[in-house]
């Protein structure tokens, strides 16, 4: 810190708040600490008082905490991310559009093991909204060193740490597999619960069919589905290692490339997902996803909706928080299963 007269601190870094009293009117903090004097700011601070003033002084090599949060800022990119102005060292990035927040984990894990400045974001793989809070950003003291930021930058490497992928399909097939369904013995009562969840990403059912549960019946289902152009397919029920339970090998049977038969998630560990040559998605759903309020067709669902094509390794790396703990009420998503 120095000592400063108040005429002479433009351009200098304020080390605390500086409170003004307006008899009958108000009391608070006129500038905050971490303000940059400015020549407008001179008369207001002598009218309160302050003929002299404790600073920082920015050195060569040294940036403000405002200026240094817009270095971290751009390292995260702007893909669909809207980015707030510097407030107190720190700037905030928000959703541009509906869509999956991606982050480059490694990378951030790499920039955050720098010292002295920080970057948090909400859990990536995750859906959001447009206006979503996404991450902050801010150095730690009130400046720093240059050669912090160069650090970090070397860090991030090559493209933006983050990026959100909007929601890209908008047409879905349901087969609901299950003589019993077919042949009106039950009600189905699956597809409505998958076309309420598929219609919370813009994604409309253009397709049903109850094809019972006759391997070929279903392959043919499911030929028709990618026929009439649908850009997911979805085959509901018939998903068990039973030897009635006929979905799987229709499935495959259908040209399918099989990314993962198998979750490492409760509710929901007999997933199979997989894709077409032409990029569509298909989906066998488990009996859970019909009644549990959260299951792992909500952890695949949003990346689906977004296009991006998901490999075994996502599958897999589900097992650390694939766990429901069945909590009443059920807060899904504000809750730790899947994050």
């Amino acid at each position: 810190m120095r000592r400063l007269r108040t005429e002479d601190a433009v351009g200098h870094v304020l080390c605390h708040d500086m409170t003004q009293i307006i008899p009958g009117v108000s009391k608070g903090p006129r500038f905050k600490k971490g303000h940059v004097v400015a020549v407008e700011d001179i008369p207001v601070l002598l009218d309160m008082g302050k003929t002299q003033l404790y600073v920082y002084e920015l050195e060569e090599g040294m940036l403000h905490e405002n200026d240094a949060a817009g270095r971290l800022a751009a390292l995260c990119g702007s893909e669909n991310m809207v980015a707030s102005g510097p407030s107190e060292g720190k700037i905030e990035l928000t959703a541009a559009c509906g869509g999956v927040f991606l982050v480059d984990a490694d990378r951030l894990m790499a920039v955050n093991a720098t010292d002295e400045l920080m970057i948090a974001t909400r859990k990536g793989g995750s859906a959001v909204q447009e206006g979503d809070k996404l991450a902050g950003m801010r150095v730690i003291p009130l400046v720093v060193a240059e050669e912090r930021l160069r650090v970090a930058e070397a860090a991030a490497g090559d493209g933006p740490l983050m990026r959100v992928a909007p929601f890209r399909l908008k047409t879905a097939a349901i087969i609901a597999t299950g003589s019993e369904v077919a042949s009106g013995r039950i009600e189905d009562a699956f597809t409505p619960v998958v076309e309420a969840k598929l219609e919370g990403f813009g994604i409309v059912c253009t397709y049903r069919a109850k094809p019972g549960d006759e391997p070929q019946a279903v392959a043919a289902a499911i030929a028709l589905a990618r026929a009439r152009g649908a850009d997911l397919i979805v085959c509901t029920g018939g998903m068990s290692v039973d030897p009635d339970d006929n979905t799987p090998s229709a499935i495959k049977s259908s040209g399918a490339r099989i990314v993962s038969y198998g979750a490492p998630v409760l509710p929901g560990a007999m997933l199979l997902l997989g894709y077409f040559p032409d990029g569509t998605p298909i989906l066998g759903l488990p009996g859970c996803a019909m009644y549990a309020k959260a299951t792992v067709f909500d952890l695949v669902l949003p990346r689906i909706a977004a296009g991006i094509e998901l490999e075994k390794r996502d599958i897999t790396a589900m097992g650390e928080g694939g766990l429901c703990l069945g909590c009443t009420p059920c807060t899904f998503p504000q809750c730790p299963f899947g994050t």
